[in-house]
């Protein structure tokens, strides 16, 4: 039974390099054996339908809607935490700060001569 769905492998040459592009599968493999090669396909496979051997359709994976979010900011907004309507931020006024001496500004202005 295995032998039924081993797929026919088409190879893409451009530039003298070969490169793997899709396993090939007739209409009725594909129907007979539809949850083996969508569970191929989910895995990453590109397969290929064909129909009198001629291509007719590609099966591919969905890519989830988070693959390959990795910044803080991107998950923060995809939470509901932060939002932005393509504008410019209006932000609140500056904190003022309770604690007693010499501004950094001025330390910086007086080091610098």
């Amino acid at each position: 039974m295995a032998s039924a769905i081993r797929p026919s492998v088409v190879a893409l040459v451009e530039s003298g390099v070969a490169e793997v592009v899709a396993s090939q599968v007739s209409v009725r493999n594909l129907k007979t054996h539809l949850s083996q090669w969508l569970a191929r396909a989910r895995s990453g496979e590109v397969v290929e339908v064909t129909s009198h051997r001629q291509p007719i359709a590609r099966i591919t994976a969905v890519k989830p809607a988070h693959s390959g979010i990795t910044s803080p900011l991107q998950q923060a907004i995809d939470a509901g935490l932060i939002s932005w309507n393509g504008q410019k931020p209006n932000l609140p006024p500056p904190v003022k700060l309770r604690g007693q001496g010499r501004l950094l500004s001025d330390i910086v202005l007086e080091d610098r001569g």
